[in-house]
C-alpha cells in the first residue's frame, strides 16, 4: 500500500504564506494538514449474504481466508462491497461480531451498526447465540456425548450427535457429527475431537499423522446460529446448507 501525503499549508489572512511573509501582528495565521491520501488495491471478494438488514447481516465464509487481521485479504475488508449500508443513525464499517478458523466454512455474524456491535457482543458474551456446526469424523464414536477436556487451563464443553456414519477404504469409518459448542474456545471443536481420538478429516495441526487428509480441506462447516435479534427481539436462526464435498460422502438431508 502507498501513501501520498500532502505539505501543510501556512496562511496569513487567507494568504499562501511563504518565506518572504512579513508578520506584523494581528495578522489570521492558518495551518492547514490535510489527511494522508492513500493509493490502495481494492478488494474483489464477492461473499453470499445469507440474511441482511439495516442492523446486521449474516455471510458465508468460505474455507481459505481469515475472518479479520493485518492481512489484506479477509472477509472484513471484504464486507463493505457485499453488505449495503446502514441508514440508522449509528451506521458504521461492518464488523464480523466472531471468528472462524481459516479453513472453517460457515454462517459469520455482522454488525453493521455501533449499537448492532455491542449488543451482539454482548449476546455472545451471556452465551446466548446458539451454534450448531457440522464436521466429518474418522473413526468409531458412541451415538451421542459431551466433551469437557479443558483447553489452555480453562473450562471447555462441547456435545455432538452422529448423524450418519459410512465405511472408508482408507480410514475405516467416516461420521457425520453435529456439534454444538458450550464454551468458546481456540480451535475448542478442533481439539475437542481429536481429544477422544475421533479428528476432523483434514485436521494437519489436530488430526492422527497416517489419517490426515492433505489438499481437501478441513471438514468442519458452521451451519447455525440462532440467536434474539437486538433491534426486532425476533428469534433469528439462520442456516447455511452443507458444502459440497460433505454432500459427497454422505446422503442425510
Amino acid at each position: 500500500m502507498k501513501k501520498v501525503l500532502k505539505q501543510q499549508r501556512i496562511t496569513v489572512n487567507n494568504d499562501i504564506a511563504t518565506s518572504a511573509t512579513y508578520i506584523k501582528g494581528g495578522e489570521c495565521i492558518t495551518l492547514s494538514t490535510p489527511e494522508d491520501t492513500e493509493l490502495s488495491r481494492k478488494l474483489i471478494f464477492p461473499l453470499k449474504v445469507l440474511f441482511e438488514d439495516s442492523y446486521l447481516a449474516v455471510v458465508h465464509k468460505p474455507a481459505g481466508i481469515l475472518v479479520s487481521g493485518n492481512s489484506f485479504k479477509t472477509i472484513a475488508n471484504a464486507l463493505t462491497q457485499n453488505l449495503n449500508p446502514s441508514d440508522l443513525p449509528d451506521p458504521t464499517a461492518p464488523k464480523p461480531v466472531h471468528r472462524l478458523d481459516y479453513a472453517t466454512t460457515g454462517v459469520l455474524l455482522v454488525g453493521k451498526t455501533s449499537s448492532a456491535i455491542r449488543a451482539l457482543n454482548k449476546l455472545f458474551e451471556a452465551k446466548e447465540v446458539h451454534k450448531a456446526y457440522y464436521a466429518v469424523t474418522i473413526g468409531k464414536m458412541n451415538p451421542k456425548g459431551e466433551i469437557n477436556s479443558s483447553i489452555d487451563g480453562k473450562e471447555a464443553k462441547s456435545s455432538y450427535t452422529v448423524i450418519e456414519t459410512v465405511s472408508s477404504k482408507r480410514f475405516g469409518v467416516l461420521n457425520l457429527v453435529k456439534l454444538n459448542p458450550l464454551t468458546g474456545r481456540t480451535h475448542q471443536l478442533r481439539k475437542h475431537l481429536s481429544d477422544i481420538g475421533n479428528p476432523i478429516l483434514g485436521d494437519k495441526e489436530y488430526g492422527i499423522d497416517p489419517l490426515i487428509l492433505k489438499g481437501k480441506g478441513l471438514y468442519l462447516h458452521a451451519h447455525s446460529l440462532e440467536f434474539i435479534h437486538p433491534a426486532t427481539k425476533k428469534t433469528m436462526y439462520i442456516q447455511d446448507e452443507w458444502p459440497l464435498r460433505f454432500q459427497k460422502i454422505f446422503t442425510s438431508d
